[in-house]
């Protein structure tokens, strides 16, 4: 089986910035560093731990990172005076708005926990920054509404998610643009194998370390005791931060899975979603974990989504990881190493898969690596091959599916008003009140 972690990745492109992820625009980096100063991005990175790192770096190859800022005093000072980063010279701070009132800083990378997402990248909008936000965007579905309205109210600011299978032209958009083509007949059955979520607990309650400001990393969320793995990487594995596997993975497969399927467009999506088959590794009530010290998210589960065309999604932990397309002429599996089935073995899209079709696929734009499609965007105008837009209709079915797990049953979702039908506690799960003090702006 196989389960690439999010953390293997970071890994790879904190200690390799020229891995095989980045390749697509090392070809033209070096004319990026020749733009005049006056031409170069300011860039100011908020989050900057592990992923944070590698992204911060590869932000700095189209302009100038003149601020960084954490919770985390280490994570600050290490980027600050990182050489492929601040180079000694950017600013550092501790509160993300400090970053935000800078008049001089027009690009802004958000690569935090995820329940502060959608809040620093709203209030980015409002300072007037284009944005480029770490995967997955929101913790809830409330917030897809809300992310959305602020960004049809900043229409000339360009935002990006870090969905970078978007940008893998040889796997990914190959399997899209074969389904996109008809060249596996009518799409009948997707599957998105995304693991589970590792279990563990429980886990004892310590003082937060001193670099850390506890407080602030939990923002909205409910104010708790610090326990070393609810922190950091650790808290994709409580639904209090994040969705587990179901937006950590779920995220990246969804959104392709939908992307074949031409589904991503607003006002698509389930009309059922079947959580009765998963498990969690500690008890539930009402949807809610009853213990406070253990990983929450779903380790086990095979969840149903029933589209309003006939298609099904299946997304499971059971199986490699990946995505297997199945048509009435064909099928493919494809994930980040390979892309296989008989279509791929007889190259069925041979003649069928041209520069043309890719260019489709990036919105008209030239094939180029996802960071440098971002800042192409900010020069040119139009959306970024992973846009805001498209990641919502993702987002509500990595939420949905959490929903579904928690409650362990069949909930119903109208796509076009995008709200859960007839289940009181189900919709109720579709927002969080946020701690006093940490409220997200609403716009438009």
């Amino acid at each position: 089986m196989i389960q690439r972690s999010r953390r293997e990745l970071i890994k790879k492109t904190t200690v390799a910035a020229t891995a095989a992820s980045m390749v697509p625009y090392i070809h033209s980096s070096a004319k990026a560093a020749r733009l005049s100063a006056n031409d170069r991005f300011t860039i100011g990175c908020i989050g900057v731990g592990s992923m944070g790192t590698g992204d911060a770096q590869g932000h700095a190859r189209f302009g100038d990172v003149v601020a960084v800022c954490d919770v985390d005093s280490v994570h600050a000072d290490r980027a600050k005076n990182h050489e492929g980063i601040g180079k000694g010279k950017a600013d550092s701070y501790s509160d993300y708005r400090k970053l935000l009132e800078r008049k001089d800083i027009n690009v802004v990378s958000i690569v935090t926990p995820d329940h502060w997402h959608t809040k620093i990248a709203i209030e980015a909008l409002q300072a007037g920054k284009h944005v480029f936000c770490q995967k997955p965007l929101t913790l809830t579905l409330e917030e897809n509404l809300l992310i959305r309205a602020a960004c049809k109210a900043n229409p000339n600011l360009v935002f990006v998610i870090g969905t970078q299978q978007r940008s893998d032209r040889d796997r990914f958009l190959r399997a899209v643009n074969m389904a996109h083509k008809g060249l596996l007949g009518d799409i009948k059955k997707i599957t998105c194998g995304i693991n589970g979520s590792p279990t563990g607990g429980p886990f004892e309650k310590v003082d937060p370390p001193a670099q850390l400001d506890w407080d602030m990393w939990l923002g909205q969320a409910p104010k708790v005791d610090y326990l070393e793995r609810r922190c950091h990487y650790e808290f994709r594995w409580w639904y209090e931060y994040s969705g587990g596997k179901f937006t950590d993975w779920g995220a990246h497969h969804i959104d392709i899975a939908l992307w074949a399927a031409k589904l991503s467009e607003q006002g698509t999506g389930p009309v059922e979603i079947d959580g009765t088959d998963s498990v969690h590794p500690v008890e539930f009530k009402d949807g809610n974990p009853l213990v406070d010290n253990s990983y929450n998210t779903s380790h086990d589960f095979n969840i149903i989504h029933k589209m309003a065309n006939g298609l099904e999604i299946v997304v499971t932990s059971r199986g490699d990881n990946g995505i297997l397309i199945e048509g009435t002429k064909g099928r493919v599996f494809v994930n980040r190493e390979k892309i296989t089935g008989l279509p791929i073995e007889q190259q069925w899209d041979k003649d069928a898969y041209t520069e043309d079709d890719v260019k489709a696929l990036y919105k008209s734009k030239k094939y180029e690596g996802h960071k440098e499609n971002f800042y192409t965007c900010i020069r040119e105008g139009g959306l970024p091959v992973s846009d805001v837009y498209s990641h919502l209709q993702t987002m509500n079915m990595c939420h949905l599916s959490a929903i579904a797990a928690r409650l362990k049953r069949t909930i119903r979702w109208n796509p076009k008003t995008e709200m859960i039908e007839g289940d009181d506690m189900a919709k109720a799960m579709q927002a969080r009140k946020p701690r006093a003090g940490f409220e997200i702006p609403k716009l438009g």
